[in-house]
């Protein structure tokens, strides 16, 4: 096969990929693009070496790289908030605290939304459009757990006491998080407030944004949080 068609074939491949809302098999883009097995077997590989594909964990199912996914851009902000408006309606109500989405932003948590529809005379001030550091709540832990991030890149300044400074206890973090699904912040970026965080995955099971809530660390105690997190992960999941 000449260049030119290796070339168009995998365009083909990486458009299909592109425009499915769901993981992609090579058998199924075999039959869908009259490729053969050789062929699609070879072309799939390049796609990966370049980093535009991946596999889904161990299977063999196709999706886009973290990299093509932020290149082509298919979860915008706007997209992100429309998606998740009612969900996060529905954590509000589940949790009376306020709940947020949060996005990875040149490393930092920027927050796109919120609800808090409680009646409480002091409400949690309005966070979006905002940043905070990815060591030092639930959202970032968990942005800093699902997207390909270098921890050495990654300032861990020291805002109170709890917070996570060195990144052999960022790893264990980490590594707890993708265990149980669920990251909390600990009061570790101010003192007095929580919070709890779970990943969001699109119909193609790729991660998308951080989804949880953030309230006072008065109301919600180690064994409250901890049911609250199972709580909206059950939910989200």
């Amino acid at each position: 096969m000449n260049q030119s068609k290796s070339l168009t074939k995998g365009l083909s491949i990486l458009k299909e990929i592109i425009m499915s809302e769901k993981p992609l098999t090579a058998s199924f883009l075999c039959n869908k693009l009259a490729i053969d097995k050789s062929t699609m077997s070879r072309l799939i590989a390049a796609l990966m070496k370049e980093n535009f594909i991946t596999y889904v964990n161990n299977s063999k199912d196709i999706i886009l790289s973290d990299f093509m996914r932020q290149l082509t851009q298919k979860e915008s902000r706007e997209s992100i908030v429309a998606k998740t408006q009612s969900l996060l309606d529905k954590i509000f109500f589940l949790t009376d605290e306020c709940s947020y989405i949060g996005v990875l932003d040149n490393n930092s948590v920027l927050y796109l939304n919120q609800v808090d529809k409680s009646n409480r005379v002091i409400k949690t001030r309005d966070s979006i459009g905002k940043h905070a550091p990815l060591h030092t709540n639930g959202f970032g832990k968990i942005l800093l757990s699902f997207c390909s991030i270098d921890l050495n890149l990654i300032d861990l300044k020291k805002y109170t006491s709890n917070t996570i400074t060195s990144i052999t206890k960022l790893q264990k973090e980490i590594d707890l998080i993708k265990q149980r699904g669920y990251a909390i912040g600990n009061e570790e970026h101010e003192f007095g407030l929580k919070s709890i965080a779970v990943p969001y995955f699109n119909k193609r099971n790729e991660f998308v944004c951080a989804v949880g809530i953030s309230g006072l660390s008065v109301r919600m105690d180690e064994s409250t949080t901890h049911q609250l997190a199972q709580k909206i992960f059950k939910l989200t999941n």
